[in-house]
């Protein structure tokens, strides 16, 4: 969807909002859990993020696509949920996983394993360092798009990227270091 499409409207119809949902729905709920850890959680800012994306159609200025602005207020919607007594008291963390059926177990079980090992180390960063990292690794965007979603300089993304980047390499190397016996 062309943001120049939205732009225009004054109002979403629902073919509009299921269409949204359609190509940005795994994006945006993605995007919340990498911010929450919590699939349910999730479940919930994405639905939000839609009903506040149809409700507030008239903020859609169309300065960046509808990808980032369908991140940006599920970024918000998070932050808020985070931020919430129930999350503080609730943290579930789950592995995203890959299905293939052209692994062996054994090869599907240490790929599991790995992968939820960077994933656990991705959540441990702090969140202005997650989410940069998630943004621009996960979801490709560019420096300029992650600082329209963050409403920060493009500076300090680049910034927030570096020190994610650094610490992730510094955890990875921790984890395969080992001692000799």
């Amino acid at each position: 969807m062309s943001p120049d499409s939205l732009k225009h409207m004054t109002a979403m119809d629902p073919l509009t909002l299921e269409e949204l949902m359609k190509e940005y729905g795994q994006d945006v709920w993605s995007f919340a859990y990498s911010i929450t850890k919590n699939r349910a959680m999730a479940d919930d800012v994405a639905q939000d993020a839609f009903l506040q994306a149809y409700r507030n159609l008239v903020s859609f200025r169309g300065e960046a696509s509808v990808r980032t602005w369908l991140l940006r207020i599920a970024r918000n919607i998070s932050l808020n949920y985070r931020n919430s007594a129930f999350f503080r008291r609730v943290l579930l963390i789950e592995a995203w996983t890959s299905s293939g059926s052209d692994r062996s177990a054994e090869q599907a079980f240490f790929e599991q394993e790995a992968a939820n090992d960077v994933w656990k180390h991705v959540f441990s960063l702090p969140v202005k360092q997650r989410e940069v990292l998630v943004l621009h690794a996960k979801y490709q965007l560019s420096l300029l798009e992650i600082a329209r979603i963050l409403d920060v300089p493009e500076g300090t993304v680049k910034s927030r990227l570096f020190g994610a980047r650094k610490r992730m390499s510094n955890l990875l190397k921790e984890e395969f270091t080992y001692e000799p016996v």
